[in-house]
């Protein structure tokens, strides 16, 4: 009796449409684990780049800092420290330019905040292929259960028979695709919320560090504020 029903005997026994609402749901299930384990491990290490963050400011240079964040294109805390130390050095080099015009305030904030942005959008990379999944794959497995079950009493009524083990066991592996779609959904929408709780702790990271940064090449100083005073942490420039 198991032998004939289950996803199996779905597959051998199911037609075109039904085989196809099973490879639909697969499909979708592998993309969203694929997801989930690859933005996951982005999290965790840019959770632990982010844990390197006060290392570099007690760093002695910003050479020395810049390794204590790590190396790598990957890494958003050195990239924003590299940006903003780029904007600040052209923003004093291009002084008799029409950059004299501007502020070094603001041109090194839309620097940071550019990068920030593009951290940002790599970070989202992908969470709209686990909304899709978790929205759809309920209604993609409820469509392949009616199209099961009308083929199911299809057969039914051309047999003339109509006892109950004869409806409960086609009517019963339609279920299945309902129930296929749920467990494709559900992984999918808590991946999404987990994911999302963890970019928005990065990007908080983020943009701390980048306020941090903004004092130090405005001011040459980090100010921190900690214990109900001002704390100037000085940082010599490479």
């Amino acid at each position: 009796m198991d032998s004939q029903f289950g996803l199996i005997h779905v597959w051998s026994q199911g037609d075109t449409v039904t085989r196809a609402v099973f490879a639909v749901l697969v499909f979708m299930s592998l993309a969203s684990w694929v997801v989930i384990l690859i933005k996951a491990l982005d999290v965790v290490r840019a959770k632990r780049q982010a844990a390197r963050v006060e290392g570099f400011w007690h760093s002695s240079d910003m050479a020395e800092g810049l390794s204590k964040l790590g190396l790598g294109e990957a890494n958003p805390f050195r990239q924003l420290a590299l940006e903003g130390r780029e904007a600040a050095a052209h923003h004093r080099a291009t002084a008799a330019q029409l950059h004299d015009s501007l502020d070094a305030s603001d041109w090194i904030s839309r620097a940071l905040r550019n990068s920030i942005d593009s951290t940002t959008a790599k970070l989202q990379a992908g969470l709209a292929v686990l909304a899709s999944v978790g929205s759809t794959a309920p209604f993609v497995g409820l469509f392949g259960t009616v199209w099961g079950i009308y083929h199911a009493l299809m057969r039914i009524s051309g047999a003339g028979q109509a006892s109950i083990d004869q409806v409960a066991g086609p009517i019963g592996e339609a279920l299945i695709m309902t129930a296929l779609g749920l467990a494709v959904a559900i992984p999918a929408v808590l991946g999404y919320n987990a994911l999302v709780r963890g970019n928005k702790h990065i990007q908080v990271k983020l943009g701390r560090f980048a306020h941090d940064l903004h004092a130090y090449y405005v001011t040459g100083a980090r100010v921190t504020v900690g214990a109900g005073e001002s704390n100037i942490v000085p940082m010599k420039k490479a």
